[in-house]
């Protein structure tokens, strides 16, 4: 497996996920490393004590709802190493907690400003110079939330059921091109986003999942499946790890 120098790129490097997907890519070599997160801090944390083994590492902040900030980070990669071998769109926002009518317009526009055109803003940047090697690897986070209903969080659900399918039609329309394009759906994992909740909480949250709740570090094999050779025929596909949450 493995993605020994490859030019890699995470769009939302902060936080729980983003810092467990560094860490697995800096310890397979990759040629180089682009790290992207709206929030400075968040960024600082995951590259601190990084060991990156070789590898060189670009960091920008940027948002991800901005085309011109998403196009820029993909820029970087071009400048400082030549090419892009793969690009992970990690950063999302949650749902405010609400039922449908109770939820403000701003409250979706925000949603699928981030999680919805987050992707389409990714792949947008990264297909140029994809295309132009005839190789590339897109993986775009979406949520078990996207194929399954979660109450009170409809922004959420509806927004990564879009990306489960924005997956699938740009796998299709660049596979042409070499590109592959997945996606990862993930069960509930420990993050920052749970520390203000009550024991009671967490233990019903885990309850769904019958392996219990994940850890960010039982995700990462499944991007740097998609991230390698060994994912060659691989594209349009939502690959679930979720603790069998979905299973029922």
């Amino acid at each position: 497996m493995g993605t020994e120098q490859r030019v890699i790129a995470i769009l939302g490097a902060g936080g729980a996920l983003g810092g467990a997907l560094t860490r697995q890519f800096s310890s397979e070599s990759p040629a180089g490393l682009v790290l992207s997160d709206i929030s400075a801090p968040s960024l600082e944390a995951t590259i601190a004590g990084l060991s990156v083994d070789g590898a060189s590492i670009e960091t920008a902040v940027a948002d991800v709802s901005d085309f011109q900030q998403v196009e820029a980070v993909v820029a970087r990669a071009l400048e400082r190493f030549g090419r892009l071998d793969v690009l992970v769109s990690n950063a999302g926002v949650p749902s405010p907690n609400g039922r449908i009518h109770n939820l403000t317009a701003e409250d979706w526009e925000r949603a699928f400003r981030v999680n919805v055109m987050g992707p389409v803003n990714a792949i947008r940047a990264a297909v140029p110079a994809m295309r132009t090697q005839e190789s590339g690897s897109i993986i775009l986070t979406a949520s078990v939330a996207g194929l399954t209903a979660w109450t009170h969080a409809s922004p959420y659900c509806v927004t990564k059921a879009a990306v489960i399918h924005l997956a699938k039609v740009a796998a299709v329309e660049y596979a042409s091109d070499g590109i592959r394009v997945n996606c990862v759906c993930p069960g509930t994992f420990l993050s920052a986003m749970h520390v203000d909740l009550p024991p009671a909480a967490i233990d019903a949250i885990a309850g769904k999942h019958p392996l219990g709740l994940g850890m960010p570090t039982d995700l990462v094999g499944a991007y740097s499946y998609l991230a390698s050779d060994a994912s060659r025929w691989t594209t349009g596909s939502a690959i679930v790890v979720d603790g069998g949450y979905a299973a029922p």
